[in-house]
């Protein structure tokens, strides 16, 4: 049986309280569009809007994340917001290791390892993000980039059913280029049969390795159909409302 899909949208630095209550409404109404207990559904907006967010999808299958935690626990870091905080503000959510996250703010994986075990202490569920850059993937460098970000984690992390894997090519994150299904599907493949060899069988088998670059409306159909595609990590087109089209693609397709 494959893994329930999950779609996760992830709002970025983007979102007013009037745009995303507009946006929740939108999404929560859309609910009625597909089978809302075939999916896992998750958003993430900034931090300042969580709490807002929360309320927006009250009563509703719409889950809310963080986008990012702190790799310190309490104390004199100015600007931090520790995964504790996260998860006593009502979240059980928290994406870690966006590629935005690595290259702009230079976090590594040394970071990242810190960050997935304050997570987990914490009681929060981790969208952990892997990908390689174009000149990694034109050197056929992708499973080594991905087996690399991978090993980073694996040692730490306690409870696997509280991951989820998504995989994004940064060649292909907000640039309207889009791996092809035989590239997504090859890769999400080698993801699989690392964690099969890394941890177990049974956790490649349950493990939910989503895509994630320029998906919309147009390619989420053909994308789902992957084996190993079980859902979406989407970045702009889970700003409007036809968000609920890519949803309901992956909720088609259990």
């Amino acid at each position: 049986m494959s893994p329930k899909p999950f779609v996760g949208g992830n709002w970025k630095s983007n979102g007013t309280f009037a745009s995303i209550k507009e946006l929740a409404a939108s999404l929560v109404t859309g609910e009625a569009t597909y089978n809302k207990d075939a999916v896992d559904v998750v958003v993430a907006p900034t931090a300042i809007h969580l709490s807002f967010a929360l309320d927006q999808f009250k009563g509703s299958n719409i889950q809310v994340s963080a986008q990012n935690c702190s790799r310190t626990g309490p104390g004199a870091y100015t600007g931090e917001i520790t995964a504790d905080m996260i998860k006593d503000a009502g979240l059980n959510w928290t994406i870690l290791g966006h590629s935005e996250r690595r290259h702009l703010f230079n976090e590594t994986n040394e970071d990242l390892a810190a960050k997935v075990v304050n997570a987990e202490a914490a009681g929060l569920k981790i969208i952990f993000c892997i990908g390689e850059l174009l000149e990694e993937r034109e050197a056929g460098k992708t499973d080594e980039v991905c087996s690399t970000q991978m090993d980073a984690i694996v040692p730490i992390v306690k409870n696997w059913k509280n991951i989820v894997i998504a995989y994004e090519p940064v060649w292909a994150i907000g640039t309207g280029k889009v791996a092809t299904t035989e590239q997504a599907q090859e890769t999400h493949a080698t993801i699989r049969n690392y964690m099969k060899s890394k941890v177990s069988a049974e956790v490649a088998a349950d493990m939910r390795i989503l895509y994630g670059g320029s998906v919309s409306p147009a390619n989420c159909g053909e994308l789902i159909k992957c084996p190993d595609v079980d859902g979406f990590l989407v970045g702009g087109a889970s700003l409007k409302p036809q968000f609920t089209d890519i949803i309901a693609a992956a909720a088609g397709s259990n």
